[in-house]
């Protein structure tokens, strides 16, 4: 078993682990991230980068790396029943970078990697599970128990961060407590060729039909996304009804896709479902671990804000990781609590936008369906709502004209 010593130890090569790991390493702390997976190539993973996230990835010096690999979203539309009940133009905001971008997961890790890579103090461990957490007689976790196809080794670090997802093992093993909210909808996901004779590549469209909506997201290189609601834990009664079942929900709300999913969705292998709920952890630190992404705030796929909020974690929790690592447990231990103060706020608010939507989504009968539409409409006819709600959601750390990010101020 080998010992490997680090500074910080990031379990999760995600964007939140790998973002924090190049931000540390350019302050010149070693890190060592454990990662699962021997590649990166994820399907079905968070695409949706927010407007904050791309302002942040260019002040990284990463967007232009990226410079291809992404495309920009310009507008928001949302039909209820066959007709435009909200439009939403993202060139009116005047901000550095106002377009939500969809940004393929394995590119984004790659660039986050091969930035890492060119600082000494880097160091990703692929294809290496956390089966454990390393502790001193007090209880202060000092490392993690990893296995890798050539044996166990230990991974000592004066902080450990959990960014293993929203089903995170290292918080498991933390003991922090948690509480898991399911909500009253799964999301099954495809990817179909994109039709470009009906539609813009530069549009989110949502469709909605009664108690039925998807999600249609343009994805490079030429695929469009498609993502739609099933009652929870209602998989299995739809797949017993087999794949003719799910040519039907699409056919309902995107009748231009019929040729095109029957063509490319052959077996269920095609699909992949995703169990939407929400997880709220009181205390994102205990000596010698940290929470973030995630693991510290899983939130649900409304308005892309998981890789958003995954990405200003890491930034924000790496300049106080750096300041405190060579002044003793209390000072890393008040940088913890500090990052969490700075924000769990923000957290909150996207996870209270995301809930009320998920409202929205299951009303259903007349009376329902006429109250939604109702809701979408007084949005779309007031511009000053509609800048709120959304900026809400895309815009908490820009403003007009550049200034220094506000979340390391905050932070600090």
């Amino acid at each position: 078993m080998d010992d490997v010593p680090t500074q910080v130890c990031v379990v999760g090569g995600g964007p939140a682990g790998l973002t924090l790991a190049v931000e540390l390493a350019r302050r010149s702390v070693p890190v060592v991230v454990v990662e699962a997976s021997r590649h990166f190539n994820r399907s079905f993973r968070g695409e949706s980068v927010s407007p904050d996230s791309v302002w942040l990835l260019d002040r990284l010096g990463l967007l232009d790396r990226l410079d291809g690999e992404y495309v920009q979203m310009h507008y928001m539309r949302i039909q209820d029943s066959g007709h435009t009940v909200f439009a939403a133009d993202f060139e009116r905001f005047r901000y550095p970078h106002p377009f939500p971008v969809e940004l393929p997961q394995p590119a984004l890790l790659s660039a986050l990697a091969e930035t890492g890579a060119a600082h000494p103090g880097f160091t990703l461990l692929q294809g290496a599970t956390a089966i454990g957490l390393l502790r001193d007689d007090d209880g202060t976790v000092t490392g993690v128990r990893v296995r890798t196809a050539e044996g166990e080794r230990e991974i000592r670090a004066t902080l450990t961060v959990a960014a293993d997802g929203r089903f995170s093992k290292v918080r498991e093993m933390s003991g922090l407590a948690y509480r898991t909210l399911p909500l009253e909808r799964d999301v099954i996901w495809l990817k179909l060729p994109f039709p470009y004779g009906d539609w813009d590549d530069r549009t989110y469209r949502v469709r909605i039909r009664g108690d039925q909506h998807g999600l249609f997201i343009p994805t490079r290189p030429d695929s469009v996304r498609v993502g739609f609601n099933i009652p929870k834990g209602g998989l299995k009664e739809m797949r017993a009804q087999g794949l003719p079942r799910l040519y039907e929900r699409l056919d309902a709300l995107a009748p231009e896709l019929s040729g095109a999913v029957r063509e490319q969705v052959r077996s269920w292998s095609d699909t992949s479902m995703l169990d939407i709920f929400t997880t709220v952890v009181p205390r994102w630190s205990a000596p010698g671990i940290v929470l973030v992404g995630d693991a510290a705030h899983t939130l649900t796929p409304i308005l892309g804000q998981g890789v958003n909020h995954a990405i200003i974690d890491a930034v924000t929790l790496a300049p106080l990781v750096a300041d405190a690592l060579d002044s003793g447990p209390v000072a890393l231990n008040a940088a913890t609590d500090a990052f969490q103060r700075a924000r769990e706020a923000s957290v909150a608010r996207s996870r209270a936008l995301q809930l009320r939507q998920e409202r929205l989504f299951t009303l259903h009968g007349r009376v329902g369906g006429a109250w939604r539409r109702t809701l979408y409409r007084s949005l779309n006819r007031s511009e000053l709502l509609t800048r709120r709600v959304l900026a809400g959601a895309y815009f908490q750390l820009q403003e007009p004209g550049e200034r220094v990010a506000k979340v390391q101020d905050a932070a600090r």
